[in-house]
């Protein structure tokens, strides 16, 4: 190899760096970026953190905070779909909690439709600030729910208040809305009508 194609490989080479190392910084001031863009996001709708998880968060508040016996904070549920045809209630109307106190409530699901169905569901709370202090270790929210034709479901929602809730706000209303995942119905057809082909294919069984 001459001289001269060595010095044109290096000054590829570095150029090629140059640009890679660009794209690194790019990549992280980017995500870097996104951090106080998503808090935002989840402050604003209730959703405390997708950065963080939120048992995580609702584990530290239980262990570093102590029980509030002299206040009495009242807990409100409520249960909303929206175009789902799914049945959705909370099996207690509402508590009485003390703050620092781990509570532990259920709702129950229903799916009275021949066809398996997904759905997220979504809290909000009342007053909206309520949120910041509403600590979850446990909930259905977490993760998406799948129920089979006919399945009835009961979920858990375990949960601290922070004490510093603020003084006024003596009552909190946590809702839930379900939505469904119109992909993951589709997809659970095509896995069926797939799993019925197969089985005729192969007949009955001898």
């Amino acid at each position: 190899m001459n001289t001269h194609t060595h010095r044109r490989l290096a000054s590829a080479n570095r150029r090629l760096l140059l640009r890679l190392a660009l794209s690194a910084v790019a990549m992280f001031g980017f995500g870097f970026l996104l951090v106080p863009f998503y808090e935002t996001i989840c402050e604003v709708t209730g959703i405390n953190n997708f950065l963080r998880p939120e048992a995580e968060a609702g584990a530290r508040a239980v262990v570093n905070t102590q029980v509030d016996v002299g206040r009495v904070v009242t807990v409100q549920f409520d249960a909303n779909l929206h175009d789902l045809a799914w049945q959705f209630r909370p099996l207690q109307r509402s508590v009485q909690v003390h703050p620092g106190e781990l509570v532990h409530v259920d709702y129950e699901v229903s799916n009275p439709g021949d066809v398996a169905v997904t759905g997220q569901a979504v809290p909000s709370y009342g007053p909206q600030l309520a949120g910041r202090y509403f600590n979850k270790l446990d909930c259905f929210c977490f993760t998406q729910q799948t129920l089979a034709p006919g399945e009835v479901r009961t979920m858990p929602v375990v949960f601290v208040i922070n004490p510093e809730l603020p003084a006024e706000v003596n009552t909190i209303t946590l809702s839930y809305t379900f939505f469904e995942l119109q992909g993951r119905r589709a997809a659970l057809r095509t896995r069926a009508r797939g799993g019925a082909e197969i089985a005729v294919a192969r007949g009955p069984a001898t």
